[in-house]
């Protein structure tokens, strides 16, 4: 995707920046326990959510409760337990997220938070993926710059030493339900995943808010404003101008940009809640932020070279965990009569035949998260239109002769 920095443009990447960013400065100025907290967050998120696929998504919805899509068939089980597995990694990001704004600092819970990248390359590494030597460097920095950030956390020791581990787990966490993500969505759409995983995830925090005994109301007005907060800014603020801007600029560029989330948020720290940062901490949070940077942009170049080499030799490329395994290359015969085919509604629609009309603009191994929010315009492994086509006479046949000019 070609980027257009008009000054419309600048302002919707600031606005995703600046609302992101007040995550941690909401949830650590809140009076509440951080548990209900993240479930009040997931709770704002689905409500957010839910309307917004009703709007955007009216046709998938009416699918998947006629059952027509693959996602309530009989073999789709799996990745929907993945999708259940992700939704608990979800949770756990935002519990441990959440909570770590409470006994660390937020510059350095978000810096350490910001590192999911980092652990996503690791994953990647564990599944046999091959890694580039740039990432590998990328990781190193980080690392270093975490283990010289938290120096004083870790000699101190106490409470901020734990809420620095449970930012990391966060980070952990997020990059699992990533990796998990990828096992389960193939063929169900970035706005009805987004909303499945928040309904699970914040059903499964009610549960534990339950069997904590931690009160779900009776606020006091400060956690009251925060959650206020938490559903303008990064909920609806920063998801609609993310799409906004990635329809004009690269999700890679919008990666990098959001890693700008732990300088602003510790300085709306210092600026309302007088919240310092160590001056001792300062080269540490740099080298996260150089680090985890490294790591996304090796990532994006490593996967246009690939798509560079697939295009030169005509076979576009196509991921380990889609549905549908690559078949050696065919010529389907012409048929005799081809005004006279029909394709009934149960038809299976090849991924392959939409994973081959991705351009070279376009970088669909890209995804773009942030705090388990996805963006509506993430390209996956389908085309976003895909999933809006009606099977029948035209759509089909275009495909297929779409898919005979490419071969």
């Amino acid at each position: 995707m070609k980027s257009k920095l008009d000054p419309l443009s600048m302002v919707a990447m600031a606005v995703t920046v600046i609302s992101v960013s007040a995550t941690a400065p909401l949830t650590a100025a809140a009076s509440a326990s951080p548990l209900a907290m993240a479930f009040w967050r997931n709770c704002l998120g689905f409500a957010v959510l839910g309307p917004l696929l009703l709007l955007l998504r009216r046709r998938e919805v009416a699918r998947v409760a006629r059952g027509e899509r693959s996602l309530l068939r009989r073999e789709q089980w799996r990745p929907l337990v993945f999708g259940f597995l992700a939704a608990t990694a979800l949770a756990l990001h935002f519990a441990a997220f959440m909570t770590s704004t409470r006994l660390t600092s937020v510059a350095m819970s978000t810096a350490l938070v910001a590192t999911q990248p980092v652990w996503q390359a690791l994953i990647a590494a564990g599944q046999g993926l091959r890694v580039s030597r740039r990432t590998w460097a990328g990781l190193a920095l980080s690392v270093v710059g975490a283990a010289a950030a938290g120096g004083l956390d870790i000699r101190a020791g106490g409470t901020a030493l734990m809420g620095d581990l449970l930012a990391l787990v966060g980070a952990v966490a997020q990059a699992g339900y990533t990796a998990l993500s990828e096992r389960s969505r193939a063929d169900v759409s970035t706005p009805l995943y987004s909303t499945f995983t928040s309904l699970v995830c914040g059903l499964e925090l009610l549960v534990v808010c339950w069997l904590a005994h931690i009160p779900l109301t009776g606020f006091d007005r400060s956690t009251q404003l925060s959650l206020l907060g938490l559903l303008v800014l990064p909920q609806i603020l920063g998801l609609g101008s993310l799409n906004f801007a990635l329809g004009r600029t690269s999700a890679t560029t919008m990666s990098v940009l959001l890693l700008l989330e732990t300088p602003v948020a510790a300085l709306a720290a210092w600026w309302f809640m007088g919240q310092g940062i160590k001056p001792a901490t300062v080269p540490g949070l740099l080298l996260i932020i150089v680090g985890v940077t490294v790591v996304v942009t090796s990532g994006v170049e490593q996967a246009t070279a690939q798509q560079g080499r697939h295009r030169r030799t005509g076979t576009p490329p196509y991921p380990a965990y889609a549905p549908y395994t690559p078949q050696p290359p065919y010529t389907p015969q012409p048929s005799p009569t081809p005004q006279h085919l029909t394709f009934p509604h149960s038809v299976k629609r090849d991924p392959r035949v939409d994973w081959a009309r991705h351009t070279e603009d376009e970088s669909p191994t890209v995804t773009l998260t942030y705090h388990g929010a996805g963006a509506f315009d993430t390209l996956f492994l389908r085309m976003p239109h895909a999933a809006e086509e009606e099977p029948g006479l035209d759509g089909p046949t275009e495909a297929l002769a779409d898919h005979n000019r490419r071969r």
